[in-house]
């Protein structure tokens, strides 16, 4: 266990649906509102999704992402933003052929991918390593095309946070290390809960953790109702914290979370219960060696 972890505020991801709770953050005021509260909450570190402020679904447009930065950046300079690549890599196939893409797919090149990457230069922005079953449709990252994201976040300036979501991401990423696609001491969040991919207990975080490249800043996190169990099992096994409405929304059984801050005050409670302290951002910042330490 470390004496100090960083807090990660998943904010709305794209998952997530209004329909789950009247609190999820929305429009991009209400995005940037929520990573400022999660931040005096305690948070280090905001993952930052956007939405289509009409129906509350995901988007990639690029007018959404830079008013979420915009905003923060106006109340708070220190707060590490950490802005998905994710979408873009969903593919639904076609009942009728299945080598063609149906509803629901969101398969793009690579370089759409980081646009906004390259444009906004935000501290960190997550890289996806899985290509797997997800739920009844697929996430297709092939190696081509992580390396081709991978280059242009490097020749942006900005860190990349490898998103972990089975054992064979690892052995994907030991191979971007052996040749200098990524650093080698990365950043990489472990990723429980998705359906068909690690799965949430003690055990995944031991297993996933003895497989990462040597020197790894880690964090993992649970979803849904492991959230917390995992966010306390992160910080024993050695990790740092990640909790957010992108993750779960319930506070407890049958409570929905009013806010992104409540939980992260009660991921920070967890970790001060346990012994160990909360860094803050610009504690967090000298830690992953981020501009502005």
């Amino acid at each position: 266990m470390q004496n100090k972890v960083f807090v990660t505020c998943a904010v709305t991801g794209n998952l997530t649906m209004p329909e789950q709770t009247p609190h999820l953050p929305i429009t991009p005021e209400q995005i940037a509102t929520s990573a400022l509260e999660a931040a005096r909450a305690g948070a280090a570190i905001a993952h930052i999704h956007v939405r289509d402020p009409r129906t509350g679904k995901p988007s990639t447009a690029f007018d959404l992402y830079k008013e979420v930065v915009d905003r923060i950046r106006e109340k708070d300079e220190e707060l590490i933003l950490n802005i998905t690549t994710g979408p873009g890599g969903r593919f639904v196939p076609s009942e009728e052929d299945p080598k063609i893409f149906g509803p629901g797919t969101t398969l793009m090149r690579p370089e759409l991918r980081v646009e906004h990457i390259a444009a906004l230069k935000p501290d960190i922005c997550t890289l996806d390593l899985n290509t797997m079953n997800s739920g009844a449709q697929v996430v297709i990252n092939t190696p081509g095309n992580v390396r081709k994201m991978a280059q242009i976040i490097r020749q942006s300036g900005v860190k990349p946070e490898i998103e972990l979501f089975d054992s064979g991401d690892i052995a994907l990423l030991q191979d971007l290390v052996k040749d200098g696609t990524v650093d080698a001491a990365p950043l990489c969040s472990i990723v429980m809960g998705v359906q068909y991919g690690f799965q949430p207990s003690a055990e995944t975080v031991l297993y996933a953790r003895g497989l990462l490249p040597a020197g790894a800043t880690w964090t993992a996190f649970g979803i849904g109702r492991w959230s917390f169990p995992m966010a306390a099992q992160a910080l024993i096994a050695g990790g740092h914290i990640r909790v957010g409405m992108e993750d779960a929304v319930y506070l407890a059984r049958g409570k929905l979370a009013p806010s992104n801050a409540v939980l992260v005050e009660k991921a920070c409670g967890i970790v001060e219960a346990i012994g160990a302290g909360i860094m803050t951002a610009r504690e967090a910042r000298a830690a992953l060696k981020l501009a502005g330490a």
